[in-house]
């Protein structure tokens, strides 16, 4: 479908590519990962034509589209949200009206056996396949169905362009390239403006899709759910994997071993030969010998290897001061700004130590929540109480405001670094991305993204005891997000983190907070638990709705109302006994405890002396159990609204 032949891309004296090549099949789906800087972006636009190669050749099959989103692009202000979506059906219009003038044109004819007559009917009989291939039948009902899918609802379709923000103009310009239906979608960072509703939805598009995909994407769960293969960008070479990303990386790892065996020993024949050449360069006996070598030394095609950092930096946030055992409590608070109102009725407590996700839609509430904990916005009822000795580290989205330009990135840290975290600054600014001469260059000089890893690399420097964390990974690449990750991990402080990035929460929160149609809904689970529970619950909401209006759609919709109720015995089912299996858990610690209690019991009752240390682990086994007990409670609870639904 489309062939890259030994593309080079060269800059004055430095090579991107050299002479790479590889094929795009139908139906492909392919990860284009690399370093940051790599050339992936700059491939995207070789293929699409808005760059051309220093050398070689992009071949495209005469049949092929292509659908090309890149991470920043500019979307019309003069229109309405669905009157602008449908400017993806332009060529369904002019077939249309090509459709109109040819069945007008043949319905006036009367010589039915001429060669003009059976053309007439030939370019109609293409203009019929074309339009119903591009979807003319439907179109509005697509409109519909891509436009929910990426997360608007349906009171947006008639609001200006103008009104929605960057990120939902992005999902205009998605939803636009998706229905038209392109040969191969080239998506550059697609989920940097979706959430997690959104990016399931664009994932189970992709994979159903009837063309191809090329995408570059941080977001690991992403590309293991959409991708068959991998292509890495490495060196100015290109590597060619067909495998899904997670595969990917450990196929990697094994290739990297062997190149570096093969370097190194390229290394060592290298020293040994040179070795040779200095020894006997004024030999006149060994002149041949030396010439010789000489010429195999250039003759000799280096082996390159990738840089890359293996070791594990032991990044950790400070130690966080202890505070209250309750952090924040949340009473029935709500939010409005004039008459539109954005949530209300979230009422729940955030205690030490807990590691919480707030999720949903953007538009929600999730970043005016987070900017009410920190006391940047005031309710418009309820209230939220800040417990005892709570210092709150923020990070926002638009860090950019918050750093002084004139200061250089080493600067910027080193001004609120405390003891021995000094001496590691550049291997903090080297996890984040901040480089060799990176570190010297003025904060007001940094792009967007590079403005936002400084911001998160100065954010673990000082000590803080409540983290609340909106979008921390967007611009991060995997490595730096993997950083982070095993930082927050590791931190004993409390932590509220506003993300779509499933793979970077999980096994980082147990407990989920869904901002959904004006109000707050707690899961205590993982990210997994949440997403599960969420599908149920979708698919009852489906069924609840569902309301035949004819006697055919009677027939239709109870074949789906059977389908679904099958789909939702079985998640049912799942999740009861995985809620049995919590709740067995917790009784059976509540035995061992008990047990434990009653030895103390039994020794205390014939005590002739106070032992402090025995009282100690009493108490403690006593603050255990009530903590069990509380878990019990919430478990059982679950399990048994869960059995009754």
């Amino acid at each position: 479908m489309i062939s890259l032949d030994n593309l080079t891309i060269s800059y004055g004296g430095w090579t991107l590519f050299d002479g790479i090549s590889f094929m795009i099949n139908p139906k492909d789906r392919i990860g284009l990962v690399g370093k940051n800087g790599a050339g992936k972006t700059t491939l995207l636009r070789v293929i699409t034509g808005e760059q051309q190669p220093t050398e070689g050749a992009v071949t495209i099959n005469g049949e092929c589209s292509i659908g090309y989103l890149p991470q920043q692009m500019r979307v019309a202000d003069t229109t309405t949200l669905v009157a602008e979506t449908a400017k993806a059906f332009e060529e369904v219009l002019r077939i249309e009206a090509e459709i109109e003038h040819l069945t007008s044109e043949i319905a006036s004819r009367t010589d039915y056996e001429s060669a003009d007559y059976a053309e007439l009917i030939h370019k109609l009989s293409v203009a019929n396949d074309r339009y119903h291939i591009l979807g003319g039948d439907t179109r509005e009902a697509d409109i519909e169905r891509t436009l929910l899918g990426l997360g608007f609802k349906r009171t947006d379709f008639e609001r200006p362009t103008k009104e929605f923000s960057g990120g939902w103009r992005m999902r205009i310009e998605l939803a636009k390239l998706l229905l038209k239906r392109p040969s191969i979608f080239l998506l550059d960072e697609p989920t940097n403006h979706l959430d997690i509703e959104s990016i399931q939805w664009l994932e189970e598009y992709l994979k159903n899709y009837n063309g191809a995909v090329l995408l570059i994407s941080h977001d690991r769960a992403f590309l293991d759910n959409v991708t068959t293969r991998t292509i890495e960008l490495s060196l100015g070479k290109v590597y060619d994997y067909k495998v899904p990303y997670s595969k990917f990386v450990v196929l990697r790892a094994e290739r990297r071993e062997q190149q570096m065996a093969a370097y190194e020993n390229q290394q060592r024949l290298i020293e040994k030969t040179e070795e040779f050449i200095e020894k006997f360069r004024y030999k006149p006996t060994k002149s041949n010998q030396v010439q010789s070598r000489v010429k195999q030394l250039e003759k000799l095609e280096r082996i390159e290897v990738d840089e890359e950092d293996l070791s594990r930096l032991n990044i950790k946030f400070p130690p966080a001061p202890r505070s209250g055992q309750i952090v924040a409590d949340v009473k029935d608070v709500g939010k409005a700004f004039g008459e539109k109102r954005i949530f209300r009725g979230a009422e729940f407590t955030i205690e030490r130590g807990q590691k919480i996700a707030l999720v949903g839609r953007n538009g929600e509430g999730k970043t005016t929540f987070a900017r009410m904990l920190i006391s940047e916005l005031e309710p418009t009822e309820g209230e939220i109480k800040i417990g005892a000795n709570v210092n709150i580290g923020y990070y926002a989205q638009n860090q950019d405001d918050l750093m002084d330009g004139e200061f250089t990135v080493f600067d910027t840290l080193d001004r609120v670094a405390i003891g021995d975290v000094r001496t590691r600054l550049r291997d903090i600014l080297g996890a984040f991305l901040f480089r060799g001469e990176d570190i010297d260059k003025k904060v007001k000089v940094l792009s967007g993204g590079e403005r936002s890893r400084l911001a998160m690399a100065r954010l673990m420097l000082e000590p803080y005891n409540l983290l609340v964390l909106d979008e921390p990974t967007n611009h991060m690449d995997m490595r730096s997000k993997d950083i982070l990750k095993s930082a927050l991990q590791k931190y004993d402080g409390t932590v509220v983190v506003v993300s779509h990035d499933r793979e970077f929460l999980d096994g980082l929160v147990d407990r989920i907070y869904e901002f959904r149609d004006g109000g707050v809904r707690e899961y205590l689970g993982d990210i997994w638990y949440f997403l599960e529970k969420r599908k149920l619950e979708s698919l009852q909401e489906i069924e609840r709705h569902e309301k035949p209006t004819t006697q055919s759609t009677k027939t239709a919709d109870t074949s789906t109302t059977g389908k679904l109720s099958y789909e939702q015995k079985k998640e049912q089912e799942k999740l009861i006994r995985r809620l049995r299996k919590a709740v067995e858990g917790i009784e059976e610690e509540l035995a061992k405890v008990e047990k434990e209690i009653a030895a103390y019991d039994a020794r205390f009752a014939v005590a002739t002396e106070y032992n402090a240390e025995d009282y100690n682990k009493y108490n403690a086994l006593k603050e255990q159990y009530d903590h069990l007990m509380h878990e019990w409670e919430k478990a059982s609870y679950e399990l048994e609204i869960t059995e009754q639904s």
